[in-house]
């Protein structure tokens, strides 16, 4: 009977970040995978990133995960979103070569010291049921395997079933088995378990689209755009790119799908479970948003060696011959061939209320659950996830205490406090929106924020630490240089750009004044500076001089949402013990009582923030962790 620290299992985004994280760690790991071919997936859209998701990706890379790196390697485009929005939803989205993705991470597994890479089906968890606490997984060829600590990311592959119109199909993705017997683990330990639904959409062979009558997205070549501060911006500059294309549906496509909408599983009866609000189907958008006579859908090239193109927006259940007229009522598709047919899932998760902060299950201790088996729904939102049960997993191992973000420095944070805390209804995905600190979380700083975490648990190493705090160093000590630099009528340089402008100044000004103003950029103060002949360094790394930039104009902004920060700092500080008995607690409303007993919030912040626990409640429960009453 083999013995491992830690099993992961499932190698999807949640597995593979937390395998890597808890083998460099130097614990002894089994990563367990249905089909090794499969391992690192893009099961849905070949893509990473958009507005939130590629700030998870970026804080992923802070701690030292392996996602952003990969993107680098793997992106057939690149590009940024929002640039004409403020830096708080400005974000770097990818499109990957799926098949390239998937091969780098399973090379990257195979390479890792420490890991053991195991194609079987775990069908039970086992645990010891007097002490609560998790000792090994049995799988499907009749083996057994003991851990001190099993991590679960089964993605979308628990009791999952397929739906093509009125085609089942059990399996977890199409052409691979569903994991049936596990959940029965899951209800034996006394977890609470529901269904979920999510979907994906046609391919299309490329040599039958008419990409004339299409609009073309190509990516960013200009500038290195990448996710990792570990990869080069040599590397991710000589990357050739492949564009996207931008069509629309139109009110033939509405029409054949409201008048086929009995074929639809999701309208029909077949599927009861809920699927993802903000990712809905193509039926679902069309029911709900009778009013559009239309709806974006983006052409994804699947990578460099493929005809595949995947459909972004048209995620769809209906039969396949439905399929196939759907996709021709459509402006540059009209002869088009569909290579894979969309589908519906259907899949088990376990309410995240029965999770720590760390991602443990409160009633069995060393047993971590990650990804969308918590309720969540896309590959960052996954591995995020993935990332922090690894490390908490590792620690624990270590005797140390357990690494808590908090949601004031990351969306991480934001993300694991909202599914432990609210009533998850629907598949979850972050959005900026879910932040109220979200102009302190930018994309540009999520080295700053998270890089001393990964540095203090070992997975990233001085020589990358260090070079955060340069960059650091070179933000603060710029800004402090032009802060003290002033400028009048005689710089010609700024003469020049006032009149281009059309903007005065009565008197001298500070180039970081100047910076302030809506109308001037860095490299215009760059250039003001060098006519002043300065003598501090003023030329840096494109994402330094972005960094010095966002700072300056959007000051007053931060500093505002630092002191708020700061006002609510004192609510997550203080901790409530796990031990804490709330059932002798008087004067708080039963609903209360039994919210905080079944969700046992780590701290008070977190305990705020519970449906049916008011602030009067909270001021109670304040008093009694401080003596006041008893």
């Amino acid at each position: 009977m083999s013995s491992y620290d830690v099993i992961v299992v499932g190698a999807g985004h949640a597995g593979i970040e937390a395998a890597l994280a808890t083998s460099r760690k130097g614990h002894k790991t089994a990563i367990f995978t249905i089909v090794l071919e499969n391992i690192g997936q893009m099961s849905c859209n070949p893509s990473i990133g958009g507005p939130a998701k590629s700030h998870l990706v970026k804080e992923i890379d802070a701690l030292g995960g392996e996602m952003g790196r990969n993107m680098d390697k793997s992106f057939v485009q690149m590009r940024i979103l929002n640039t004409k929005k403020g830096p708080a939803v400005r974000s770097l989205r990818a499109q990957a070569d799926r098949k390239v993705y998937a091969r780098n991470m399973k090379k990257t597994l195979e390479a890792q010291e420490n890991l053991d890479i195991i194609q079987d089906m775990v069908v039970s968890i086992t645990f010891d049921k007097d002490k609560k606490v998790v000792t090994g997984v049995k799988t499907k060829n009749g083996l057994e395997f003991l851990a001190k600590k099993v991590i679960i990311a089964t993605g979308t592959f628990l009791n999952g079933l397929l739906y093509v119109g009125d085609k089942l199909v059990e399996g977890g993705r199409m052409g691979e088995l569903s994991s049936k017997e596990l959940t029965n683990s899951f209800i034996e330990m006394g977890l609470e378990i529901k269904r979920f639904k999510t979907g994906t959409s046609p391919r299309i062979d490329k040599r039958t689209i008419d990409f004339n009558e299409l609009e073309e997205q190509p990516g960013e070549t200009k500038i290195a755009l990448k996710y990792s501060s570990r990869s080069s911006d040599e590397e991710v500059l000589a990357k050739p790119q492949l564009s996207c294309y931008l069509t629309r549906t139109n009110v033939n496509t509405h029409n054949l799908i409201l008048d086929h909408i009995d074929k639809s599983p999701l309208y029909n009866g077949t599927i009861s479970s809920i699927g993802p609000r903000y990712c809905p189907s193509i039926e679902d958008k069309i029911v709900k948003f009778r009013d559009k006579d239309s709806h974006h859908l983006f052409l994804e090239p699947e990578g460099f060696d493929t005809n595949e193109v995947y459909i972004s927006g048209l995620s769809t259940s209906y039969p396949a011959y439905l399929q196939e007229q759907m996709v021709r009522s459509i402006k540059g598709m009209e002869n088009a061939r569909i290579m894979r047919y969309g589908y519906a899932v259907e899949y088990d998760i376990v309410n995240a209320k029965e999770l720590d902060y760390t991602l443990e299950v409160k009633k069995i201790k060393g047993l971590y659950l990650a990804g969308q088996i918590n309720g969540t729904s896309g590959y960052e939102e996954a591995a995020a996830q993935g990332l922090m049960a690894g490390i908490n997993a590792s620690l624990a191992l270590e005797n140390r205490e357990p690494l808590i973000l908090y949601k004031d420095n990351s969306y991480i944070a934001t993300m694991i406090d909202d599914i432990i805390t609210k009533e998850i209804q629907e598949p979850y995905r972050m959005f900026t929106a879910r932040s109220e600190y979200r102009l302190l979380l930018r994309e540009d700083n999520a080295d700053l924020r998270l890089s001393k975490y990964g540095y203090e648990i070992g997975l990233l190493s001085k020589e990358e630490y260090d070079k955060v705090l340069e960059k650091e160093k070179a933000v603060y000590e710029t800004i402090d240089n032009l802060s003290n630099t002033n400028v009048g009528t005689s710089n010609k340089v700024l003469v020049e750009l006032l009149e281009k402008y059309n903007e005065t100044i009565k008197s001298g000004i500070s180039l970081k004044e100047l910076l302030r103003r809506p109308s001037f950029t860095y490299q215009d103060v760059k250039e003001i500076a060098r006519y002043a002949n300065v003598s501090y360094q003023i030329d840096f790394r494109d994402d330094i001089e972005y960094q010095i930039e966002v700072f300056i104009k959007y000051e007053g902004y931060i500093d505002r949402a630092m002191k708020m920060m700061e006002k609510n700092k004192k609510l997550e500080e203080k901790k409530i013990p796990k031990d804490f008995n709330y059932d002798i607690m008087t004067g708080i409303g039963r609903e209360a009582k039994q919210r905080l007993n079944e969700i046992r919030p780590y701290n008070i912040g977190q305990a705020s923030r519970i449906m049916g626990v008011t602030p009067a409640d909270i001021s109670v429960l304040i008093m009694y962790l401080d003596g006041r009453l008893s």
